[in-house]
């Protein structure tokens, strides 16, 4: 069988793309990965999606996408990763992890990206829980009103996301584990001009610190130089060490930046004609539902037009 559409990857740029795909009849074929509904499902809460003025779980909130997808036809495969996609055959021919293979028409890539972790024990546990872990400073800080924060990086995403987040807490303490840092200097001298931020380098993170309710109370940090460690009280971290956009299955002919974002030509084609990208997966900016939706819907009109031009309804 050969699919008119094949999305890899869910999310909300996934998810929406499955949507506006599924109804204008393409009936598409989403493989959602290991986790369905990308990072957003770490996320406990979410304020800043419109629609919602209460707010809405991550994990809802996707559930929700994947609903309205579902009831106009896109057919889903859960827990399996496509690891090849064959470009030089027409149709595509896509392999997944299990050795199975499909034939597409055109395909959508909406794999997203991983934020970098520090690999500290509970780390990942305590982000999936809402216990004061966050890899987004701009989706988590407003939840740290009046409150102390650390965040652990040395780019100019670290510095950013330092000097965003003095907007809500009282104290924004930036950890570095060296003396130098790779954000740019007019980026390092806002962070340092900030009254709010106090930076510390030679710092690495040995340890989260947990209340008996689970949450954050502080940290336990060591200085590489001569291993010593002190303590500090926070009531919130944030990692901003980077991410790692996911097109590791990827061949060379889709043309990528240094780090692995994919190059997008016009709109969201990429440089292999019929395969489109939406959301974090070429978008190392903004890193939004929001945005990730949107670049969801264009991808889905742009493929759903490119099938069209080329007699494939």
């Amino acid at each position: 069988m050969v699919h008119n559409l094949v999305i890899i990857g869910s999310g909300p740029a996934g998810y929406t793309a499955a949507l506006y795909s599924s109804r204008a009849g393409l009936k598409p074929l989403m493989f959602e990965g290991m986790q369905p509904g990308g990072q957003l499902t770490l996320t406990t809460e979410v304020e800043n999606y419109p629609g919602f003025p209460d707010g809405i779980t991550g994990p809802e909130l996707m559930e929700k996408f994947k609903a309205q997808a579902e009831r106009f036809g896109t057919e889903f495969i859960t827990f399996r990763n496509i690891s090849k996609i064959e470009t030089d055959k027409r149709p595509f021919v896509l392999h997944d992890d299990f050795g199975d293979s499909y034939e597409a028409h055109a395909v959508i890539i909406a794999t997203g990206a991983t934020a970098k972790m520090m690999g500290l024990d509970k780390e990942k546990e305590m982000m999936t829980q809402g216990q004061g872990v966050s890899a987004c400073a701009t989706c988590d800080g407003a939840f740290y009103q009046g409150k102390e924060v650390a965040i652990v990086g040395g780019g100019d995403t670290a510095m950013e996301e330092a000097n965003f987040l003095t907007r809500f807490a009282t104290k924004v303490t930036l950890l570095h584990r060296r003396d130098y840092f790779r954000a740019s200097k007019i980026m390092l001298e806002r962070t340092e001009a900030n009254p709010k931020i106090d930076i510390k380098i030679w710092r690495t993170v040995d340890e989260i610190l947990q209340e008996d309710s689970g949450r954050i109370r502080g940290l336990t940090l060591s200085d590489p130089r001569d291993n010593s460690q002190e303590e500090l009280d926070v009531q919130g971290l944030f990692v901003a060490i980077g991410h790692s956009p996911n097109t590791g299955f990827l061949g060379a002919e889709f043309e990528r930046d240094d780090v692995g974002y994919l190059k997008l030509e016009k709109g969201t084609c990429t440089s292999v004609e019929g395969i489109f990208a939406a959301g974090d997966v070429h978008d190392p900016d903004y890193r939004q539902a929001i945005t990730a939706a949107g670049a969801g819907c264009a991808a889905a009109l742009e493929a759903q037009r490119w099938l069209e031009e080329q007699g494939i309804e």
